[in-house]
């Protein structure tokens, strides 16, 4: 199968930006591999198992909305009753203010905020003592998987002050980390479990999940990072994190799946298998209010043509408009087109601006490009 995806992998590949990458593009699953499983070793496997890391957010937030369709949870209930620790929140009077400079928050959070990263915890992108008091507390995300049990990591972020007033800003990452715990608690399971019934079971992903059973374990790669044009590796084939028992109670952490599970997740969304399609209409609307996209919410130039649903990104213009997905800190991606198509990209390297690059390339590709 020659195509542009395949030109755009092989490229990255012969660049040294990744050792390799499995994809597919279109309707219909049509798995391609390009490279290998790590520098100078075997041809990656499409079947292969990978750390999808923020990827995980668009699954958590469809089993939320399952459980708002079925009325356990609601958008705009207070999640303060099923999560006391963030009852009576306070807010920093400015957002350079010292620690103990805050204010009551004006209302609660709620599911609402948590899903379009407006709840008032997130990445706080310019110095300031909240961002040295996050750094220290170790809540600052990064590619290391979780190093402490959701509760203890839940209590440490409780000890901090909100960014902003709920709804009034918009900060990335840690409401979904919250979200994943909320998951747990409303249903009164592990959310390993929850995510298994709500969504792995709905559309076939046996091979997501917290962790990589034994009898699995030699198709998970290994992870790397780039240094002076070489690759570090952070996590060996097969080992590592995500492979035998669970070091913490994991309702915070991120996933771990394969092409043909994240495609089934993509396909269970265009096809309604997962949810009613007003539902899938609110993931793919941009939520937030254009004075929120300030440039010092995320990173430069993120809200270019770009809004944020429930759980991914939303392309606003241009001519991609309508297409609605997400990225992984470890080089993986996905999207799904207004017209079914969907992307499904799986690498192993940390997120850097050669990773960067290549994720912006795959976004110039269509369905019109595959050949099938």
């Amino acid at each position: 199968m020659t195509n542009r995806l395949k030109r755009i992998l092989a490229r990255h590949v012969e660049q040294g930006s990744i050792p390799g990458a499995v994809a597919s593009l279109g309707r219909d699953l049509a798995p391609i591999a390009v490279g290998s499983a790590a520098p100078g070793g075997p041809p990656i496997r499409t079947d292969a198992i990978f750390r999808i890391q923020s990827m995980t957010k668009p699954i958590a937030t469809v089993a939320a909305l399952r459980l708002v369709e079925r009325g356990a949870l609601s958008l705009d209930e207070p999640i303060e009753r099923w999560l006391p620790e963030l009852a009576d929140r306070r807010v920093l009077a400015h957002p350079a203010a010292a620690l103990d400079d805050t204010v009551a928050a004006r209302r609660p959070i709620t599911l609402r905020h948590l899903l379009t990263n407006t709840a008032g915890y997130g990445i706080i992108p310019t110095p300031s003592p909240l961002q040295t008091a996050m750094d220290d507390a170790l809540l600052m995300p990064s590619s290391a998987p979780a190093n402490r049990g959701a509760e203890d990591w839940l209590h440490a972020l409780t000890e901090l002050p909100l960014a902003h007033h709920p709804g009034e800003g918009w900060r990335y990452h840690l409401s979904f980390g919250i979200l994943g715990i909320l998951l747990g608690r409303v249903a009164g399971l592990p959310t390993a479990d929850v995510l298994r019934r709500e969504v792995f079971d709905v559309v076939g992903m046996p091979d997501t999940g917290f962790r990589v059973p034994d009898a699995e374990a030699h198709r998970l790669v290994p992870a790397f990072r780039r240094t002076d044009d070489a690759f570090e590796q952070v996590e060996e084939a097969g080992a590592g994190y995500y492979t035998g028992p669970a070091p913490c109670d994991e309702n915070h952490a991120e996933l771990v799946s394969t092409l043909a599970d994240y495609h089934a997740f993509a396909r269970g969304l265009v096809d309604g298998g997962l949810l009613r399609r007003e539902s899938v209409t609110a993931i793919a609307t941009d939520h937030i209010d254009p004075a929120l996209k300030t440039p010092d919410s995320f990173y430069d130039g993120f809200w270019n043509n770009i809004g944020w649903g429930y759980g991914v990104s939303v392309v606003t213009d241009g001519a991609y408009r309508g297409r609605f997905g997400w990225s992984g800190g470890y080089g993986t991606d996905f999207f799904v087109d207004p017209d079914g198509t969907v992307c499904v990209v799986l690498t192993q390297v940390e997120m850097d601006d050669r990773i960067a690059e290549l994720l912006s390339d795959l976004q110039g590709v269509r369905d019109t490009d595959s050949v099938h």
